[in-house]
């Protein structure tokens, strides 16, 4: 029987608390343990807390418990200091807490990455603490937290200088790849809000750094996808992206070219056969189909077809069926052209459309 995972709580809900603990320092001079909050959806929890003030401060801090979630912000400690002021509640990023420097996300750039949800959050944690007439200033830092973001999609998003305060039901679910999937969706919003009508789609950061270092493509036009590149496709459809362009390692988009959305090897890895289906229809020889089948690297495949004299209209092409697939996927909402490379960066097969929009960028075939 397999073990069921266990629930965490997001930087909003540990902010909430802390923010509360603090609170109750400064106003009602409370050094609590624990404090109880009330989620978006209803949920009491009670998280521990750690309070420490001075003459005309408060501080307190909450270990951030991400559950059995693989969330790199697991264990990081959530910082809020109180201080009194004329009137209102005034939120503010401190160390370790990043700034939004883009439109296009839920919050204006120039304001700390506090998102909308754990705002309310944070609000309805002071609000019965703060004295009517009263106000108070709240600073968020999370020691550490510049070095977590570098390893999350913020430094895509445009927020510089550290994490986001994020969640919307206060709860992480663990391994959710929902809340993944979601999480992708943000870059086509900032990309839009930059101005851009074509985005390049890319499953992984390998892609991404070829297109900007070795094509000079614009950074942000480029939107990570992951594995979830037909979810992602269709993200774009429903924000009115004019073009798209598929970009990437072939290995990944030779599985969109055989109707394969979701590209994680573990469910979905039918490479050799797509690539030897289409030897095949090519007039390939039976020897070299089933060495196409036995391979288990493109650029291994890539040897075989030089070697047998298919070559570069049997990538081009199936880059054209690539782009063929996912429009379908779409239904013709979206014009897409797809480029597949190598490991070296190299593009190996693309199509007239890929062409096209590689031209308006200023890169000829």
């Amino acid at each position: 029987m397999q073990k069921e995972l266990r629930r965490g709580y997001t930087t909003g809900t540990c902010a909430a608390a802390a923010a509360r603990a603090a609170a109750l320092a400064l106003w009602q001079k409370q050094l609590v343990r624990e404090v109880t909050l009330t989620l978006p959806r209803g949920e009491k929890v009670t998280l521990p807390v750690t309070v420490h003030h001075g003459p005309d401060w408060a501080e307190a801090v909450v270990f951030k418990d991400a559950g059995d979630d693989p969330d790199v912000t697991h264990g990081a400690a959530i910082h809020v200091r109180a201080r009194k002021t004329g009137g209102g509640l005034t939120l503010r990023g401190g160390a370790g807490v990043g700034t939004v420097t883009r439109p296009g996300l839920a919050i204006p750039p120039g304001e700390p990455a506090i998102n909308p949800v754990p705002r309310q959050m944070i609000t309805a944690a002071v609000a019965d603490v703060t004295p009517p007439g009263q106000g108070l200033e709240l600073e968020i830092s999370i020691p550490g937290g510049e070095e977590l973001a570098r390893r999350t999609l913020n430094p895509r998003l445009g927020i510089e200088g550290g994490l986001s305060i994020l969640g919307t039901t206060g709860i992480v679910e663990p391994m959710s790849e929902e809340a993944y999937r979601t999480s992708l969706v943000p870059q086509i919003d900032v990309a839009l809000a930059a101005g851009w009508e074509t985005l390049i789609l890319t499953p992984g950061r390998l892609g991404q750094r070829q297109a900007e270092e070795r094509y000079h493509l614009p950074a942000t036009a480029i939107v990570l996808t992951s594995n979830f590149i037909g979810y992602m496709l269709e993200a774009c459809a429903e924000r009115g992206v004019k073009q798209v362009l598929l970009w990437g390692h072939g290995g990944k988009l030779i599985k969109v070219a055989g109707g394969i959305f979701y590209t994680h090897s573990r469910l979905a890895d039918a490479r050799q056969e797509i690539l030897a289906a289409w030897a095949a229809a090519r007039g390939a020889s039976r020897e070299v189909v089933q060495q196409l089948l036995e391979v288990t690297t493109v650029e291994a495949a890539q040897e075989i077809i030089r070697n047998h004299g298919l070559g570069r209209e049997f990538w081009d092409s199936l880059a054209a069926r690539a782009s063929q697939r996912s429009e379908a996927l779409v239904r013709g909402e979206l014009t897409v052209g797809t480029v597949m490379l190598n490991l070296q960066g190299e593009i190996i097969g693309w199509d007239g459309m890929a062409r096209q929009i590689l031209e308006a960028w200023g890169h000829g075939s």
